[in-house]
């Protein structure tokens, strides 16, 4: 049987995509997710370095993804209910250690991707959405990451580890030699 954080041995699933694209605009949902490896989810705004945070674009966040057992508990515990087309987020999974994947690969329907920071949450989504969510989102704000691997992804692909070894190697190399990013402090 598999440790609960065993990052070699998960079987999760896409619960949804998003994407917007301006900042500040509305979370479209996605029926399907382009990702551009190097680049992210092809409609969003950071894609398109149109986001509020694409002055400080760094290889680490090109997608972005949350846990709905995170939704699920702000609504338990703090009765904050945020959806996901709310939280800000690309990719919503279920089932996926995501806090337990920074520098690793996992593959997202046809996708590879490589955690780059843990998230931390931001004073503009209270903003956005009209609730005091910042401080529940505190170390349980989601997953930056990089696309390596490009394709599309759809709510209900599965997700699971990806062992290095059984990538192109060119591609390794390349994503590994940028230094994984450190998140930034919370305040």
């Amino acid at each position: 049987m598999a440790h609960e954080h065993d990052v070699t041995n998960f079987s999760g699933q896409l619960v949804a995509a998003h994407a917007a694209t301006e900042a500040s605009a509305p979370m479209v949902g996605l029926e399907e997710a382009q990702l551009v490896a190097g680049v992210g989810v092809a409609t969003d705004r950071y894609a398109t370095r149109r986001g509020t945070y694409s002055n400080r674009h760094h290889i680490d966040r090109q997608v972005t993804l949350i846990e709905v057992e995170v939704l699920d508990a702000l609504a338990r515990d703090h009765g904050l209910a945020l959806a996901p087309h709310e939280h800000r987020r690309n990719l919503t999974t279920r089932g996926v250690p995501l806090a337990h994947l920074v520098g690793r690969y996992f593959r997202v329907g046809e996708c590879v991707l490589y955690g780059g920071r843990l998230n931390v949450p931001c004073r503009h989504l209270e903003e956005l959405v009209g609730r005091p969510v910042f401080r529940p989102l505190v170390h349980r704000s989601g997953l930056n990451g990089r696309v390596v691997v490009g394709g599309v992804a759809r709510p209900g692909d599965p997700i699971g580890p990806v062992d290095a070894g059984t990538l192109d190697p060119a591609v390794v190399a390349a994503n590994e030699a940028h230094a994984l990013e450190a998140p930034p402090e919370v305040s």
